[in-house]
């Protein structure tokens, strides 16, 4: 029980790590650890658990709270939550003084996943190849555009922040603090964290909770009776991300302008002068090792 507790809480870590880089996602690693499935089977099961209790079936309620795992789940969790406390300011710093090679490192990362999804399909056909090069394409253009920072934002528009954040944390590809950049929430949601405003914050925390109960179990559904469909979305999701770890020229962080934070990773070029060795080292290294690491993983070690 132990040694299992503690092999969570690391896999929280290594998810909660990626979490904090605009552009890498919690569920990229989960899916590379072979614990995602279960991961968005035992969310699901809260979700429907929550759902009862809204309906005032609290007998329904504890029966479906009995069938989560939380020896899988709340470790997970606390791993998550270890590693942005310890880790967020030093990939933040990081990020700031090594872009370049930070983003061909979390380039490799996901480059190495996507090849580990590939190997997910249990039955693989050509139209999986093409739903996964339609995703990726579209969310490649999506990834092109941006919105200017809402200053003050309305509690709706705090509401959907945490509900699209939360969505985004458990799809691979692309992290929560990435689509808060992209629709201009991530100043307003980061202030009402420094600024202490609670009523903001239980605002955030109810679109999280509202987009997680939702979007788990759609999810849930979803690769029970698309399996393969699903997880060639997923690939597609990775592939488009690329385009925000491109290390080139600018890296991936945040550029700050006049009390403004805007994506610097969406911009594509090539090194022109700019350091290239180490972000190409570095990308085939992460490469490498997410390979070898999912080969070394056991699935459904997580239930011995």
């Amino acid at each position: 029980m132990l040694q299992r507790i503690g092999a969570q809480v690391a896999r929280g870590f290594a998810m909660g790590a990626s979490d904090v880089v605009p552009g890498v996602s919690g569920g990229t690693v989960a899916l590379v650890l072979g614990i995602y499935n279960d991961l968005i089977a035992n969310i699901g099961l809260g979700a429907k658990a929550l759902g009862r209790l809204v309906r005032g079936d609290v007998s329904g309620m504890l029966d479906r709270f009995k069938q989560v795992d939380w020896v899988f789940l709340l470790p997970l969790a606390g791993g998550m939550v270890t590693a942005v406390v310890l880790l967020a300011g030093i990939i933040e710093t990081a990020l700031h003084d090594h872009p370049e090679a930070m983003a061909g490192l979390f380039f490799g990362l996901v480059l190495g996943s996507i090849v580990v999804a590939r190997q997910l399909l249990q039955s693989p056909e050509p139209q999986h190849l093409l739903i996964s090069l339609a995703v990726g394409a579209v969310l490649f253009v999506l990834l092109g555009f941006q919105s200017g920072p809402i200053l003050d934002p309305s509690p709706i528009q705090l509401v959907a922040a945490g509900s699209l954040a939360i969505c985004a944390m458990i799809l691979p590809g692309i992290s929560g603090s990435f689509i808060l950049l992209m629709i201009g929430m991530y100043a307003a949601v980061l202030g009402t964290i420094t600024d202490r405003a609670f009523v903001d914050i239980a605002l955030v925390g109810i679109g999280a909770t509202i987009g997680l109960a939702l979007f788990s179990s759609l999810l849930n559904w979803l690769i029970d009776r698309h399996h393969d469909r699903v997880m060639a979305a997923l690939i597609g999701l990775m592939l488009g991300s690329l385009r925000v770890l491109w290390p080139w020229p600018n890296g991936v962080g945040i550029i700050e302008r006049e009390a403004e934070e805007t994506i610097s990773g969406t911009g594509l070029g090539l090194p022109d002068g700019a350091p290239w060795v180490l972000p190409i080292v570095l990308a085939v290294v992460a490469t490498v090792v997410v390979i070898g690491v999912s080969n070394a993983v056991q699935p459904g070690s997580d239930h011995d």
